[in-house]
């Protein structure tokens, strides 16, 4: 069984990731500024709105307005390079850890006691 923090690491960030790069195209971003913006290669912004990367799970309405968000602060100077990582990590601890490990048939069992360690901050785990 994978632990906690390799289910983030494989499934919810590139998910947030990819749903980044997704609105900052959407907003009129070339991808060569989303790679430089985001700190990523340009083939990987391509994989991410291809779908090829980050798309095995799902991200809930409220955690999709939380990225649109961020990539509009982004994409009009009012958030920058900076910003990323502690953006990312907030908009991660939003993440429904019961939807995630629905979505990949993993039962919160199988985490044991750590389930909540690295995934969001649902005391309910």
């Amino acid at each position: 069984m994978k632990p906690p923090c390799e289910i983030v690491v494989w499934y919810v960030i590139p998910a947030i990731r990819s749903e980044l790069a997704k609105e900052l195209l959407n907003l009129g971003m070339k991808q060569k500024d989303v790679s430089e913006l985001m700190d990523i290669t340009q083939p990987a912004v391509s994989q991410y709105i291809t779908d090829k990367r980050g798309s095995g799970i799902k991200l809930g309405e409220d955690v999709r307005i939380m990225v649109k968000e961020f990539a509009f602060e982004l994409s009009n100077g009012d958030a920058t390079k900076a910003d990323l990582i502690p953006r990312t990590c907030k908009i991660c601890k939003n993440v429904k850890t019961s939807d995630v490990l629905e979505q990949l048939g993993i039962s919160k069992s199988d985490l044991g006691e750590d389930c909540e360690s690295c995934m969001g901050s649902e005391a309910d785990c």
